[in-house]
């Protein structure tokens, strides 16, 4: 075989500024960057990705406050330091998210700055977005022409679970920025065995951790055998490298994570999601082996013993609920990887293109099969987390098989993965029969058309070939393109979102799934049948509303879209507080409820307890004030106890306690049903609309307590 030629390591070295005009270099670099690219480049880049961030703040606050769960611990951030820092769902520090802050914290200062509203809240994962774009078009472009760059770029953004997830406040983006990061950073170490740029690589995925936790280890193996096995020092220095980079992510993750297990528990808020108040416990259980083998303590979903999230196997992704997030170029992606490995398998062992293949690729497969396996809690949405891998594969897969050409396996290769792109274009958009049904049959045709031009791309003139690129790029992001209009044009609440029209067997959230209980690994919903409705809240009341902010192109709330929440009957993004409603979603607040607790609010430390986050959550957002989530988001956790809350009662620091929530009203054995209990027996009942307060000042004549 001969042996294929790859490009050249793009010359890495700056331009010297001019003596007497330092600043005016590097805006002359930031327009034109590499010296030797074609000046058209880097303008493009910059507009590419403005682009990006333009197409993605595009109707982003019909979302409103998006998962309130997190807009409350956003909120409550920017109110007070110490809730800040822990990530507590309420300025008082009651009880924490059942995750780490750090994805809280860029949302927080922007609320601290631009004041509580849905912008603020939600542009901070736009900014994401672009910044991943930007990481992922630096990566290919290492070895690789602008346009393999332009094409990562594009594939990135018309992913319709990346539309999604980086226009909702769920921590996945910025999971998905520090370890596309991470990825980036080991392939520069890898250039010239920097130890530097392998700390920054360790520094990333510690940060990653305290977005959401052991998630970001999924990669660590991959990065660490990569490095050691293919960098150009020797095998006692790369060992070493590693272990220092290891070091680095163990003080860049475990900071925050030794002030809080130090801290006295007395005196900080409870860990959300946890059993025993241990962030160590939350994160090695219920975030973590409880994910892999369905046995998450404290879940509401799950059946104890696995299978309770859906149905597990190799094809996991490609599912009904699943395929239409992410699957659209996973078969050409696999193609190509396997491709792309084949013709570089003769070079050198430090070869950086080879690397960069085992990188993206070793990361997307294992995050792949983790997926598809894992029986413990598991949403559609995740899936965000390969995005960032299949788009630089897609890139410099088809730029290096293009450059071969000419060889006729290579050809043929080329069209099987156009031929895959729009078969399975063709089957996911099928699964939505009433959705554009012309599509299908142009993704199809285009694209089989594209994959006849390839076999004979070789012998092509360049205009010719040329336009059968054109439009095999088109057919194969016609689809995924679609599904990310689709989700741009909606607004999305609640613990379950997915992007899309509903497909068939998709079940609104998918099988046996649900939104994850805080948006997130760090819950679970209740697993069986999901709606979807479209349209405004059916509920009296009307939810909370956040704020416009005077942002351009911001829309008042109301418009709620295809939020795809779950959960039996209930309604997108509303309920008044109890069941399934409060459990999921944010719960309706009347106007006269919100005066209700507003008034005196002062007077108190918390101006109402609710059983599960959602539930508090959505009041306090109504209101600006601190309300109590009992038992955290499922309202299993135990905080408070029920001594602590007779204390909190007696100290006069609560004012109202609100009926329902969590499982159906606290019907489950722990103290949020001890809770509700003591206070049903011995408080004045007060309706408001459709909603019932107790008023915890005031003790019934019979009251004993």
């Amino acid at each position: 075989m001969t042996t294929t030629t790859v490009p050249a390591p793009p010359v890495d070295t700056p331009t010297p500024p001019a003596p007497d005009e330092p600043g005016q270099n590097f805006v002359r670099r930031l327009w034109r960057g590499r010296p030797e690219d074609p000046r058209w480049v880097r303008p493009a880049f910059l507009a590419t990705l403005l682009a990006i961030g333009a197409l993605y703040t595009y109707n982003l606050t019909a979302s409103g406050y998006a998962n309130s769960f997190y807009s409350a611990a956003v909120q409550a951030g920017s109110q007070s330091w110490k809730a800040f820092f822990f990530g507590s769902l309420d300025a008082a520090n009651a009880i924490t998210v059942d995750k780490p802050p750090a994805s809280l914290w860029p949302m927080a200062l922007s609320v601290r700055l631009f004041g509580l509203n849905s912008f603020a809240i939600l542009f901070p994962q736009v900014l994401m977005a672009v910044a991943t774009a930007g990481v992922l078009y630096a990566s290919v472009r290492r070895r690789f022409s602008a346009g393999a760059g332009f094409v990562t770029m594009a594939v990135f953004a018309l992913t319709p679970v990346t539309a999604l997830m980086f226009r909702f406040n769920n921590p996945d983006a910025a999971l998905a920025l520090l370890m596309a990061t991470a990825v980036y950073c080991t392939q520069r170490a890898l250039e010239k065995a920097q130890t530097k740029w392998l700390v920054w690589a360790g520094t990333a995925i510690g940060l990653a951790f305290l977005v959401k936790t052991l998630q970001a280890f999924l990669i660590l193996s991959v990065l660490a055998l990569v490095y050691v096995v293919l960098a150009p020092t020797t095998l006692k220095k790369r060992i070493g490298q590693v272990l220092l980079a290891g070091l680095a992510m163990v003080v860049a993750g475990g900071w925050w994570v030794a002030i809080v297990e130090l801290w006295p528990a007395s005196s900080r808020p409870y860990i959300g999601g946890s059993q025993n108040n241990s962030f160590l416990e939350l994160t090695f259980g219920y975030n973590g082996l409880g994910r892999i083998n369905g046995e998450e303590t404290g879940s509401v979903g799950g059946d104890g013993q696995g299978g309770g999230w859906g149905e597990t196997g190799w094809d996991r992704m490609f599912s009904s609920s699943i395929g239409g997030q992410i699957s659209w170029l996973i078969p050409a992606t696999l193609i190509l990887l396997v491709a792309a490995l084949v013709m570089t398998r003769k070079l050198q062992r430090t070869d950086t293109t080879r690397a960069g293949f085992l990188l993206w690729g070793g990361s997307l497969l294992i995050t792949m099969v983790i997926f598809s396996f894992m029986q413990g809690i598991f949403h559609e949405y995740y899936t965000v987390a390969l995005a960032p891998c299949i788009a630089p594969l897609i890139g410099m897969g088809a730029a290096l098989l293009w450059q071969e050409r000419g060889r006729m396996w290579v050809s043929l290769t080329l069209a099987a993965a156009m031929t895959a792109t729009a078969a399975w274009g063709y089957v996911l958009l099928n699964r939505s029969s009433d959705y554009y049904p012309w599509l299908k049959w142009l993704v199809l045709a285009g694209g089989l058309v594209a994959a006849l031009g390839l076999v004979f791309v070789g012998r092509l003139g360049r205009q010719l070939a040329l336009a059968v690129v054109a439009l095999g790029f088109v057919a194969g992001l016609a689809g995924p393109t679609a599904y990310t209009l689709t989700t741009l044009g909606e607004g999305h609440t609640g613990s379950i979102v997915t992007a899309g029209p509903s497909v068939q067997g998709g079940m609104g959230g998918g099988p046996g799934s649900g939104g994850g209980m805080g948006g997130g690994p760090g819950g679970g919903a209740m697993p069986g049948p999901q709606n979807q409705q479209n349209g405004q809240n059916q509920q009296g009341g009307g939810m909370a509303q956040p704020p416009t902010g005077g942002f351009p192109g911001q829309n008042q709330q109301g418009q709620q879209g295809q939020g795809r929440q779950g959960g039996p009957g209930q309604q997108n993004g509303t309920g008044d507080g109890g069941g399934m409603g409060g459990l999921l979603n944010g719960a309706s607040v009347s106007e006269e409820a919100k005066e209700l607790l507003e008034e005196n609010s002062g007077d108190y430390t918390w101006v109402a307890a609710a059983i599960g986050a959602q539930n508090a959550a959505s009041y306090q957002l109504s209101t600006g004030d601190p309300v109590m989530s009992i038992g955290g988001f499922n309202g299993t956790d135990p905080s408070p106890t029920p001594a602590e809350f007779k204390e909190y009662v007696a100290d006069g620091r609560i004012h109202y306690f609100i009926a329902g929530g969590g499982m159906g009203g606290g019907a489950d054995s722990g103290t949020s049903s001890q809770i509700t209990s003591w206070v049903e027996e011995n408080f004045k009942e007060v309706t408001v609309g459709s909603a019932t307060f107790y008023d915890l000042t005031q003790p019934t004549s019979s009251s004993s307590s």
